[in-house]
């Protein structure tokens, strides 16, 4: 095989004429095409290589973790140069309301339980392992849907400054589009 980058490999057809990110219609569904986390990450495939890395070493955050009735529970687990790290958890039927997150990109990785994203795009259920990657602006709400408790790592970066509320509910998720 040549010096091909990674980003050929994303483009190259596979034996059936598509590319792997065609086939699987999400770059994070490709294994073998996400990078591992660096000390200081830079890009948005290595800030999610940073959450994969984070979400493997239980030690370092499952007893960190709360969960509270009243309030969605947070935590900055890490922050970096232009970046930072938080811990959530969700208990049944709580959800972080229609927002987005100003000017910071950002991977969502669900650690324990599910979580629902209500999406102009629509519903998604996110089950331990899946990771949502957004750009600045991209408006959603994130939901416990279940009848037992969730955790979930949330990597800002550049680290988050704001984070806009939206009016709409998750029955109308077209009204989250900004």
């Amino acid at each position: 095989m040549n010096s091909a980058t990674p980003t050929s490999l994303v483009t190259a057809p596979a034996s059936g004429g598509e590319s792997d990110l065609q086939i699987a219609g999400d770059i994070l569904a490709v294994q073998h095409l996400l990078q591992p986390a660096r000390e200081h990450p830079a890009t948005v495939a290595e800030f999610a290589g940073l959450a994969r890395s984070i979400a493997a070493d239980r030690g370092s955050w499952e007893h960190l973790v709360r969960y509270d009735a009243t309030t969605r529970w947070y935590h900055r687990l890490r922050t970096g140069p232009g970046y930072e790290v938080w811990l959530l958890s969700w208990v049944p039927g709580q959800g972080s309301g229609a927002h987005d997150h100003g000017s910071s990109s950002g991977v969502l990785t669900v650690l324990d339980g599910e979580l629902t994203e209500h999406s102009p795009r629509g519903r998604l259920a996110l089950g331990a392992g899946s990771q949502r990657v957004f750009a600045p602006g991209y408006a959603h709400e994130v939901v416990n849907d279940t009848l037992d408790g969730a955790v979930s790592l949330h990597v800002y970066f550049p680290g988050l400054t704001e984070m806009p509320m939206h009016s709409c509910s998750p029955a109308r998720p077209a009204a989250l589009s900004v």
